[in-house]
């Protein structure tokens, strides 16, 4: 089965939760370094999807401004610009709009069958189902070679994505204005969010604050066991100036495909990079498994060239479920928000920290 895109909901509000006010005039709650960090986030997608209305009401170009990003991402072998999608219900969507006519790039629309065929020589029109289904969406851009998903809106869309469980981080910005005024659209409409958001970054753009969540993922019964299994492999690491990790491969079902821990093979050698070692990166199982490691992967080293972090970036794997993240010792660890960034679902189970901060007491620093 392909995985789903990594899906990231971005959105502007007024501080008290509207996207624009009822005018007809679009209300600017950005500025321009917010500008420029939301093309940065469209240069790291594959696709960008916004709904129906939105084209309608905002008529959104849907593409990188930057030069500089636009060459980045071509230097790295993707298109230039991102694939831009919408989905609709009633199909009532302008030909003339900057979504079809705007870039040189894929336009996806999903709509239920036979629905805004009008628009078939302007983009590919794909079965979403009588009303559209999100998670038939997300399936079929997985199957299309999405690995992350940039939602810009509306707030509908928006409600139906936390409301679903489908979205993995919301990017919220907060400018300082207040609307008041019921007919404006908000962000958010009614509709519980069943998976809890944790917030991770609160970071402020001239006057506009930025929040950063992230969908606290949890681990499953079988998560945990594997992840107690890569703890215990820390035991069978040879004394070391540096981290005792282990790390296990497994197969959606729990099947172990490799397992692997601090030195093993090579005394430089980490933990996730003994068990990669056992496995061809185009092994196809890699493609549903998980990566379960007791230390948050490096993300820069100079034992190897490559970070752990890099080399499973360089397989298929999708997830990776650990439980403590690497403290300031060597490096300053990024490992978690490289392989997030990438559409990499992580998971982290800090009731388990502590028993991976007991293999380590040898550090300075570190008390079980």
């Amino acid at each position: 089965m392909t995985a789903r895109p990594h899906v990231v909901l971005s959105a502007a509000q007024s501080l008290d939760g509207y996207l624009d006010d009822a005018s007809s005039t679009r209300l600017l709650l950005s500025n321009e370094d917010d500008f420029a960090e939301v093309d940065r986030l469209r240069a790291e997608s594959d696709a960008i999807l916004v709904g129906a209305g939105t084209v309608r009401a905002d008529n959104p170009r849907l593409l990188v401004r930057s030069a500089e990003l636009r060459r980045e991402r071509l230097a790295a072998g993707r298109p230039e610009q991102p694939i831009k999608v919408t989905v609709t219900t009633s199909g009532k969507l302008d030909p003339a709009s900057r979504f079809f006519t705007a870039g040189d790039t894929t336009k996806l629309v999903y709509a239920p069958p036979m629905v805004a065929d009008e628009l078939r020589d302007l983009a590919t029109l794909v079965d979403a189902g009588t009303p559209p289904e999100l998670g038939r969406i997300l399936d079929d851009l997985g199957a299309r070679g999405v690995r992350r998903l940039l939602v810009e809106g509306g707030g509908a869309v928006h409600t139906q994505f936390l409301a679903a469980g489908l979205a993995d981080e919301l990017r919220l910005a907060i400018a300082p204005i207040t609307v008041g005024d019921p007919r404006a659209p908000r962000f958010l409409g009614t509709g519980a969010v069943p998976r809890p958001l944790r917030l991770s970054e609160v970071r402020q753009l001239g006057d506009v604050a930025v929040l950063h969540y992230r969908v606290a993922a949890e681990p499953s019964a079988l998560d945990v066991l594997r992840l107690r299994q890569a703890i215990a492999l820390a035991d069978e690491c040879p004394p070391s100036s540096t981290f005792r990790v282990g790390a296990v491969i497994a197969a959606p079902d729990g099947t172990v495909l490799a397992t692997g821990h601090s030195g093993e093979g090579d005394p430089r050698n980490h933990a996730e990079e003994a068990a990669l070692a056992k496995l061809s990166p185009d092994d196809p199982r890699l493609a549903t498994a998980t990566m379960y490691s007791s230390l948050e992967p490096c993300s820069a080293r100079a034992s190897h060239p490559r970070s752990c972090t890099q080399l499973i970036l360089a397989t298929a794997i999708p997830r990776v479920v650990m439980a403590w993240r690497e403290p300031s010792l060597f490096v300053e660890a990024e490992g978690v928000e490289q392989l997030t960034a990438a559409g990499r679902q992580v998971i982290e189970v800090p009731a388990l920290a502590a028993d991976v901060r007991r293999a380590n007491t040898h550090l300075p620093g570190v008390r079980p």
